[in-house]
């Protein structure tokens, strides 16, 4: 998706890259509507004041934005969703990748294959059981395709630090989709947790699909793996898994979509 080119979405809703300080803000603003306000989340560089969830990262960072036309952007409510992107070439600026906090992601530097790490993905709370993350799903992907990026990654939450009320969908997320070693990542030891908390067989498949995000579930509908390990983050209030997408490895059906969606566009 290129600077240039917003979409008006079926909903009248516009999806593009934020362009300008006042688009990161509106970003901003609803990372810390959902991130601080809802989940109780909070960070170093988080702006109380200004209702701003901030962090050293985000200047190194694409940010994708579906907008509401009809919301006011003069009081910054009319982003309605954002993903935050960083494209290979804009690594060596940041110094690292923001996941390598949480995650050992030697499998993947050690890859030579173009990486684009994801994060703070949300939606706001009036959007949300629509088509919202739908769309912003489908401007990632767009993304990805323009860019040749070949695997795609970032950390992935559970709301809550109470790990044992987590078993079901963690051991079932270790037992079925752990990524293959060439891609495998793990936690950083301060705060590693196992996530095989249940033998296989003691994993009940609906129980455990009912405790997983939607996020989660849609990146393992289009084959993505979790890492081999999840990490606790006290300060965000989650426990985090690192969700790891080789593109190649897409769905056929999704990605035949957006190769006819370019091809017809272009």
């Amino acid at each position: 998706m290129e600077q240039s080119a917003p979409h008006m979405t079926p909903d009248a809703l516009i999806l593009r890259l934020a362009q300008d300080p006042r688009d990161l803000r509106a970003a901003q603003r609803l990372r810390y509507e959902v991130f601080i306000e809802e989940l109780g989340a909070d960070g170093p560089m988080v702006d109380h004041d200004q209702r701003l969830e901030i962090d050293a990262f985000d200047a190194f960072f694409d940010h994708l934005l579906l907008i509401d036309p009809k919301r006011d952007p003069a009081t910054l409510s009319d982003v309605v969703g954002v993903y935050r992107l960083l494209p290979p070439e804009r690594f060596a600026a940041a110094g690292r990748f923001y996941s390598e906090t949480e995650f050992d992601l030697t499998a993947l530097k050690s890859s030579g294959r173009r990486l684009l790490e994801l994060g703070r993905s949300c939606v706001h709370r009036d959007m949300r059981g629509g088509a919202a993350m739908f769309l912003l799903w489908n401007g990632l992907a767009e993304y990805v395709l323009e860019r040749e990026i070949e695997v795609m990654f970032g950390a992935a939450s559970f709301h809550g630090t109470d790990v044992a009320a987590l078993a079901q969908p963690l051991a079932f997320l270790h037992h079925h989709h752990r990524a293959p070693q060439n891609l495998r990542v793990a936690p950083m030891p301060a705060h590693a947790q196992a996530m095989d908390l249940l033998a296989a067989d003691q994993v009940i498949r609906a129980k455990a699909m009912a405790g997983i995000p939607a996020l989660i579930k849609a990146y393992l509908r289009l084959g993505g793996f979790v890492s081999d390990g999840a990490w606790v983050d006290h300060a965000f209030n989650t426990v985090d898994v690192c969700l790891v997408m080789d593109t190649a490895q897409m769905s056929t059906k999704h990605r035949d979509f957006y190769t006819r969606k370019q091809s017809r566009d272009g």
